[in-house]
């Protein structure tokens, strides 16, 4: 996923040139090419065909797939008050901030775009995937 997210936004990537990108790691062709299929039919690239060859490109941004991931945690917890209190002591005066404004913003009626980092939107369907692209 780092490959797709670290290219131009909205070209896409080949299995080729993810495999080439990656050939530090002695990745075969056709595992990369198994990877991309499967994280295509998990919902988290899409792809379109380029002559006979597909083009990936993230369908989320990366700090969107962080955020699902933290809300996923937080299902995951007995108490998700005590796991965001938790959270909230442990994180840094500036990353306090941060979320500081992102509440107030919240409480406003703002939102801010996906993918901004001055913000989040709080709404917990701005990171999560269609109901029908979600996990079982």
């Amino acid at each position: 996923m780092n490959v797709l997210w670290d290219q131009s936004p909205g070209t896409g990537l080949t299995v080729r040139e993810v495999a080439e990108a990656l050939r530090d790691r002695r990745l075969a062709y056709t595992t990369v090419m198994t990877v991309l299929d499967r994280l295509a039919g998990k919902g988290m690239v899409e792809r379109e065909r380029d002559g006979r060859a597909w083009r990936y490109r993230p369908a989320a941004s990366r700090e969107a797939h962080i955020a699902r991931l933290m809300l996923d945690a937080l299902d995951l917890a007995g108490s998700r008050d005590a796991a965001l209190v938790r959270f909230a002591r442990s994180v840094t005066g500036p990353e306090a901030e941060v979320l500081r404004a992102a509440l107030a913003e919240q409480a406003a009626g703002g939102a801010a775009a996906d993918g901004d980092t001055t913000g989040v939107t709080g709404d917990r369907a701005a990171v999560e995937p269609p109901t029908s692209e979600r996990r079982a």
